[in-house]
């Protein structure tokens, strides 16, 4: 059928005026049937050996191959722009991140050095107080020290004082009584 319509065609489509004088149209004389006997064989052999289906089948697998590769290029341009989102979701919390170590950062450090404040102030403290007890102390020993000094003085003035106006019978009597004073706080 194809093949009918495909001879009919190149039929009607030769120009009738082409024949050489004298000869009829369709002999071999007329040079555009010539052309057109071939054309009409060239079409015949490639229908017999089936060159438009292999044609065709060539022409939609490489539509099929296209389809493909476009469906893998759509794909892979998908894949890219995930990573693209995932690297700019990775920067911004490596971002944020970066933001909250330098805070943290900046706290401690505000932290360690109000500590250090505190533990200085403690340490001025306790070196005042150990300062102040020093003196205190020394000044509670200087104070002993006079003190014992000063009653050592004041027995042996007393001490001579007695010695020289008390007599030998007064000093038996003190000695005694100065003995049962220390009896008394003994026992």
């Amino acid at each position: 059928m194809k093949l009918r319509l495909a001879l009919m065609a190149t039929l009607v489509a030769s120009p009738a005026l082409a024949a050489v004088e004298g000869k009829p149209f369709f002999s071999l004389h007329n040079t555009d049937m010539v052309v057109a006997i071939a054309f009409v064989l060239f079409v015949g052999i490639l229908v017999y050996f089936q060159v438009p289906r292999l044609l065709s089948g060539l022409l939609d697998k490489r539509a099929d191959t296209i389809r493909a590769e476009l469906e893998e290029a759509r794909k892979l341009r998908e894949e890219a722009q995930e990573l693209r989102a995932s690297f700019e979701r990775k920067k911004t919390e490596v971002k944020d991140q970066a933001a909250r170590i330098v805070a943290k950062a900046k706290a401690d450090a505000e932290l360690a050095a109000k500590q250090a404040r505190v533990d200085l102030e403690d340490s001025i403290t306790r070196r005042l107080k150990a300062a102040e007890d020093q003196i205190a102390s020394a000044e509670a020993s200087a104070l002993r020290d006079v003190r014992n000094k000063a009653v050592a003085v004041a027995v042996a003035a007393a001490g001579d004082l007695i010695a020289k106006n008390l007599a030998t019978a007064d000093s038996a009597k003190l000695i005694e009584d100065s003995i049962k004073t220390v009896e008394a706080r003994l026992h």
